[in-house]
């Protein structure tokens, strides 16, 4: 089957295409014009994909790359994601994340109707709901940054798209995943990184509520959609269902990584990018009903499991 990944380079994406592969798809990859750096997360797998450089804000670039590709599925994983840097400089994400999609949207509506389209969304575009219950995909979005506002309305174009043009499209809202290594600028990745050098964690809110999700139980929705019928047309929020503070989270990891540094609760590290504090939702954590009982999904990996895990390859990058 003919797939086409954007943003095959990124962390999901890269890992996405991985499985693609060892399924025998044939995948195609969109990529920006890129350096070697960027490629290094598909570097084992480049001699087995098609690698085609486009630009997703640009709409003639993204139906050349469904034209080429003439895929079957496509899963739509290209944005820009740093929360953070999206309230100093909202366009970028405006132009990537929203126009990207619409572009791609209606790539697949004049080059092949029937194509399958799975987009992530993300948990953000919830931003602040009643708190202290797991949010269903029919709540109000109330999206609480200018990523989430981009993501929120790319969500709503392929949902509109999918009624007025027949779209076959598909949207995932997953919750935040972890099991990254080498990068710290993520939760659970900044801990493991701090604490196995033994220096000072900073946890900022320790109190919020979130929920984490193993990349490989991420990868896993995305597949398991591919193969559901009854999943065309719908709405997924993607989540283990397992409810943490930041603090909890710190405790654990402090623990599986034998930590004696010192944690500091309630104050970001120096120099830490200031997302506006009275903007961050206290409790994030999603509903897994419809996609367990419609799709079937469910994840592999228990929250310590996946911690450790991601603890033990930390460890031996480092060695």
């Amino acid at each position: 089957m003919n797939v086409l990944v954007t943003g095959i380079t990124g962390f999901i994406g890269s890992r996405l295409a991985t499985r693609l592969v060892e399924q025998g798809d044939n995948v195609y990859g969109l990529v920006r014009h890129s350096s070697e750096r960027e490629l290094k997360r598909i570097e084992k797998i480049i001699p087995k994909i098609h690698l085609i450089e486009g630009d997703l804000v640009r709409f003639h670039s993204v139906l050349s790359a469904v034209e080429t590709s003439d895929p079957s599925i496509v899963f739509h994983l290209g944005a820009l994601t740093p929360v953070r840097l999206s309230f100093d400089d909202p366009y970028p994400y405006i132009g990537i994340n929203f126009d990207g999609t619409v572009n791609l949207v209606h790539s697949i509506l004049r080059q092949s109707p029937n194509t399958r389209l799975i987009a992530a969304s993300t948990a953000e575009v919830y931003g602040w709901q009643p708190s202290g219950r797991p949010i269903a995909e029919s709540a109000l979005l109330n999206p609480a940054s200018p990523y989430a506002v981009s993501k929120a309305a790319a969500d709503q174009y392929i949902q509109m798209a999918n009624r007025i043009y027949h779209l076959r499209g598909t949207v995932m809202r997953p919750i935040n995943s972890y099991g990254r290594v080498g990068e710290s600028g993520f939760y659970a990745e900044y801990l493991i990184s701090k604490m196995l050098s033994g220096e000072t964690c900073y946890v900022g809110s320790p109190e919020s509520i979130r929920d984490y999700m193993f990349a490989e139980d991420h990868v896993d929705a995305y597949l398991d959609v591919a193969k559901s019928e009854k999943a065309i047309g719908g709405v997924y929020n993607v989540s283990p269902g397992n409810p943490v503070t930041n603090a909890e989270l710190a405790k654990k990891l402090s623990g599986l990584t034998e930590f004696k540094g010192k944690l500091v609760f309630g104050s970001y590290p120096p120099g830490y990018p200031q997302r506006p504090q009275s903007q961050d939702p206290a409790y994030l954590v999603l509903d897994n009903v419809r996609i367990t009982e419609e799709v079937g999904w469910r994840p592999r990996y228990t929250l310590d499991e996946g911690l450790r895990l991601t603890v033990e390859l930390w460890n031996h990058k480092s060695h």
